[in-house]
């Protein structure tokens, strides 16, 4: 083998030990459907509160580093798709993206509402009391975050419609509740594709039930789209021991069925691409 061959198997065999995030979720698990069960590690333990009572979304200490990750996969919807209340239109669509996955996830854009949570590698959720802000962290994706406001405004009038809208948020009892408005539609509301429109209003409840496990609610308000509003949800895991580390979207990137679709589709054109 020449040196300059050599070089190069060298340097492809460390990139891609690179690629390998010190995470116990195995994404390829995600995208198949099959369920994950990330464990938090040792004895279980009592949910963490602050000095005032108030419950914790992150570790017991300032130390203690973790992230949540979704339980389930790919095929696993957000509600009972037959519960669903579609307009019909927006049903079409729904079907037609069970057919082709362009979900713009795959080309590294945001993903707003409840999709933010499903995303590979998970969440870590910061609350900057002081600040009155609260934050969510994507590691997997577009590696970006999202903002909550807790200081008790209201949302502007005027809002620049963006990926994850404008979202205000307070404390019921030991429940975090977030209101957003002010979406685009340039991303999908979950992994199995649920549409929505500009009009788009949610209201999440995120609510840690034990030291491992948040139950996460969304209620889907969008008259464009449904003839009513509905409520969806699904089980967040902490992983504990895992920080945010840094993802490359495009590198090595494979999903490439859900960006440009399968070689075997009969049709490959879809009636409408985010």
């Amino acid at each position: 083998m020449g040196a300059a061959v050599w070089w190069l198997s060298l340097a492809l065999a460390s990139s891609l030990w690179a690629q390998q995030p010190p995470s116990q979720t195995d994404p390829g698990n995600l995208l198949s459907g099959q369920s994950v069960q990330p464990q938090a590690r040792g004895p279980l333990r009592p949910v963490p509160r602050t000095a005032d009572g108030r419950i914790v979304l992150g570790g017991s200490t300032p130390k203690e580093r973790g992230v949540w990750v979704p339980t389930t996969g790919l095929q696993t919807p957000l509600a009972s798709i037959a519960a669903v209340p579609f307009q019909s239109w927006a049903r079409a669509l729904y079907a037609d993206r069970q057919k082709h996955e362009l979900e713009p996830y795959a080309r590294c854009k945001p993903s707003g509402v409840a999709r933010e949570v499903q995303t590979p590698y998970g969440v870590e959720i910061v609350d900057l009391t002081e600040a009155q802000r609260l934050y969510f962290f994507d590691i997997g994706g577009a590696h970006t975050f999202r903002t909550v406001y807790m200081d008790g405004r209201t949302h502007p009038r005027h809002l620049e419609p963006s990926y994850y809208g404008h979202s205000i948020g307070w404390w019921d009892a030991d429940t975090l509740v977030i209101e957003s408005t002010g979406f685009n539609e340039r991303f999908w509301l979950d992994r199995r594709g649920i549409p929505h429109t500009e009009k788009l209003r949610t209201l999440e409840r995120l609510t840690r039930t034990d030291f491992a496990t948040i139950k996460y609610e969304v209620t889907i308000d969008d008259p464009d789209v449904y003839t009513a509003p509905w409520t969806g949800g699904l089980t967040l895991r902490w992983e504990d021991g895992t920080e945010l580390f840094e993802y490359m979207c495009q590198q090595a990137n494979y999903s490439s069925d859900l960006m440009v679709g399968s070689p075997d589709q009969s049709d490959p054109t879809p009636i409408a691409v985010p």
